[in-house]
């Protein structure tokens, strides 16, 4: 059978995965079984389906016309670009998803780059061309000006152009919807204008590890392109690792995408994708090979680190009370088998036995990590994210990123006044129809917490996304930034009362009715100091009843504070307090004279 290897690129939330449902319930062999969810089969975690963006790198593979397509949905978030970057080496040619109305934004850049420096053909989909305001014309023009800047060939720039509106499973040549019938001409266009996979069958057998999976039974899963040789089931085979080591293993399970899942076989040949199980300590970017002619490809470069937490034991007067995994072990055995799969992630001891150091490429990759953690019925504590310096030639270098900013232009100023600020330097801006696009260098550290800040100053109409662009210089302190929290004086049940005295002070975290403790942060402050409030403090009862009475008592809606909420606001000497039922703020040191003494 004749294959083909793709993988599908884009900005978060432009359509990738539905795309992929769309291409999958059109095939010639899927059947979409009926416990299966009719809309967005690709995104099967529960975290994906609530964010609405892929997470996870996930192989199909469906039939079309005789022709096997191996289809890879990557993540469009750039804290995942690690993994975009590795799956570029699995496949002969790419899917360029660009939404008709927005056309194409920062994070395409970065994947379609690597594409293109990998010599890929690429098949261009605009996307959503259904979508109000949809402006196909101009989103493909400003795709020739991306290709033209991102230094593609003639070969790569003359790619074919296909139109879809992958909600309504139809796609076609022109930008007429009503002339579209299906699915198809992508299919055709994939088949004609991507190659196969080129294979030289005297070679040796040769697998580089591209992704890691895991299954309970058949232990940890490499996934990767098989570039010559064959596989078969219980064949010994050699591993070289990244230190150039070779060991002999037996594989206990090969297997191939069908479909969405990974099918059991007893033989694959050159230019598929397989799935391998029998190798306990593999890890990505390392080689499958012949044992009696090993020869190892080009390892993969991991992507470092840039942002680091303290993830610990939950000490909090409430331990225990809605997880049932609370123990130092419960969490070191956790976070371990994360290392099995995930190899952006590092996790070092303390000198704490019950804390752990968890470095990640940012904020969202650490805090998926403690999302699945707690619905898996951890309880934890959290530290402030911290940024990872290093030091090359005696100098401190700090991560930077490049954020895009798309804003109405009436809150343009506060947004180039909150960036410059943060140490953030413009490198490009465009106003266009009432929308200003900014670009900004800005270093990662100013990044933290400033999301929740930003949403505030446009009141919730921007738009901001972040790249990663490499270590330079340290480039200052930041400016102190004033922080404020509104802190319980003892344990109860939070009381209207209590709350409107505090309310007077700032903004509150939570409504009446709640169980608090003391120390535990229940607002943030308008004055940057700390303040101690009796939120459970209840009206004393008397026989006299004052005119107008109770009418001044009146709760403002509290700010609900979600995981990566709370880890933006939190100070230096505050941690999350993170369990299956709760998201709670808490002072490091819940006694006041525990804190004053420190």
């Amino acid at each position: 059978m004749e294959i083909r290897n793709i993988a599908i690129i884009a900005h978060v939330d432009h359509g990738k995965t539905t795309l992929v449902d769309a291409l999958l319930k059109q095939s010639a062999d899927f059947k979409v079984k009926m416990d299966m969810p009719q809309e967005l089969i690709m995104d099967s975690n529960e975290l994906e389906r609530e964010r609405g963006i892929t997470i996870f790198s996930k192989n199909a593979a469906v039939t079309y016309g005789g022709v096997k397509i191996n289809i890879v949905d990557t993540p469009g978030h750039a804290d995942f670009g690690g993994e975009v970057e590795r799956i570029m080496r699995m496949v002969d040619g790419v899917l360029l998803l660009v939404d008709a109305k927005e056309g194409p934004m920062p994070q395409t850049k970065f994947v379609l780059k690597k594409a293109i420096e990998a010599g890929h053909r690429i098949v261009v989909v605009i996307s959503k061309i259904d979508k109000p305001g949809a402006r196909p014309e101009w989103a493909l023009d400003a795709t020739y000006d991306l290709f033209f800047d991102l230094g593609a060939s003639e070969e790569q720039i003359e790619f074919p152009v296909v139109y879809a509106s992958a909600v309504q499973g139809k796609a076609g040549l022109t930008k007429e919807l009503s002339e579209m019938k299906d699915i198809r001409p992508i299919f055709e266009e994939i088949i004609k204008h991507i190659p196969a996979p080129a294979v030289d069958a005297s070679a040796p057998l040769q697998m580089l590890t591209v992704n890691l999976a895991y299954d309970n039974y058949k232990g940890k899963i490499a996934v990767g392109r098989l570039y010559s040789g064959k596989l078969s089931k219980g064949m010994t085979i050699a591993h070289i690792n990244r230190e150039g080591e070779i060991k002999k293993s037996q594989l206990t399970s090969i297997m191939t995408f069908s479909g969405l899942s990974r099918a059991e076989t007893d033989e694959i040949e050159a230019g598929d994708i397989a799935a391998i199980a029998g190798i306990p300590d593999i890890t990505i970017g390392e080689t499958i090979t012949d044992p009696e002619n090993p020869r190892a490809l080009p390892t993969i470069a991991i992507d470092e680190p840039t942002i680091k937490i303290t993830i610990g034991v939950n000490t909090s007067p409430f331990r225990g009370k809605e997880g049932k995994l609370i123990t130092s072990r419960n969490i070191k055995e956790r976070l371990e088998k994360e290392l099995e799969t995930d190899v952006a992630l590092s996790v070092a001891t303390t000198d704490q036995s019950d804390r752990w150091m968890v470095a990640g490429r940012g904020e969202l990759h650490l805090s998926i990590l403690i999302e699945k953690m707690r619905r898996e019925g951890f309880e934890l504590e959290v530290s402030k994210p911290q940024v990872i310096f290093k030091e090359e030639n005696g100098k401190k270098m700090e991560p930077m990123e490049l954020v895009s900013i798309e804003v109405p232009e009436e809150f343009s100023g506060a947004v180039i006044e909150m960036m410059g600020k943060r140490l953030g330097s413009m490198k490009n801006m465009t106003v266009e129809n009432g929308t200003v696009f900014m670009d900004f260098a800005i270093p990662t550290r100013g990044l933290i917490g400033m999301r929740n800040k930003f949403l505030t100053a446009t009141k919730g109409t921007g738009i901001m996304n972040s790249l990663f662009l490499g270590y330079e210089e340290y480039k200052g302190d930041l400016p102190e930034a004033a922080h404020g929290s509104i802190i319980a004086t003892e344990a109860g049940v939070t009381n209207n009362y209590g709350l409107v005295t505090a309310q007077g002070r700032g903004k509150l975290f939570l409504a009446a009715g709640v169980p608090v403790y003391e120390g535990m942060v229940v607002g943030e402050n308008a004055r940057p100091e700390d303040i101690r409030v009796h939120v459970c403090r209840a009206r004393e009862l008397t026989n006299f009843r004052a005119k107008n009475e109770g009418l001044q008592d009146q709760l403002e809606t509290p700010i609900r504070m979600t995981l990566e909420g709370a880890l933006d606001y939190i100070g230096d000497d505050e941690l999350v307090e993170v369990t299956p039922e709760s998201i709670r703020i808490r002072k490091l040191y819940l006694n006041e004279n525990d804190r004053k003494r420190v």
